[in-house]
């Protein structure tokens, strides 16, 4: 016989989340990140001063990790890697402003978006600029968006947003 303890933990594991879609595992986010490996190509940029650029995926660390380079072999090349810890996806994004912000995966609201809330940095003072929430939202099965917010002195200073197409 399973606990009652037990039986809530998988009623709420198996709960539809909002919008009636099952919430994804943390593995399941994952996952979902890895199957982006590739090149994608398309414009970044705040608001109407969009850029355009490139952004590779690919997964690495044995399976266990998906890594995102923006811009490659350019002054601005960033990279971010995501990864599991202790069952929750976080990421580590290694910024041209020289910190590195890690940041955790926030409960799934459904399967289409994945979106990260900062937890701490490596090389920056409270009230830095640094990246400080990421969103990224599987719009097709070759499409891609996302946004990154920056913060400075406490506050945020402005999104950073990616739409983005798989290169075939």
């Amino acid at each position: 016989m399973i606990p009652t303890a037990a039986l809530a933990v998988l009623a709420l594991l198996a709960a539809p989340a909002a919008g009636g879609e099952p919430a994804r595992t943390a593995a399941q986010q994952l996952d979902r990140l890895k199957s982006l490996a590739g090149t994608w190509t398309g414009k970044a940029g705040h608001g109407a001063a969009a850029q355009e650029t490139t952004v590779v995926w690919r997964v690495t660390g044995g399976g266990h990790a998906a890594m995102e380079t923006i811009d490659p072999g350019t002054a601005h090349e960033m990279v971010t890697l995501y990864h599991l810890d202790g069952g929750k996806l976080v990421l580590t994004h290694y910024c041209a402003a020289g910190n590195q912000p890690t940041m955790r995966a926030r409960r799934s609201s459904g399967p289409d978006a994945i979106a990260f809330d900062f937890v701490r940095g490596t090389n920056m003072k409270p009230g830095d600029m640094h990246m400080h929430a990421a969103r990224i939202s599987f719009v097709g099965p070759d499409r891609l968006d996302t946004e990154w917010t920056s913060w400075q002195g406490g506050k945020p200073a402005g999104t950073m947003r990616f739409e983005l197409t798989r290169r075939k």
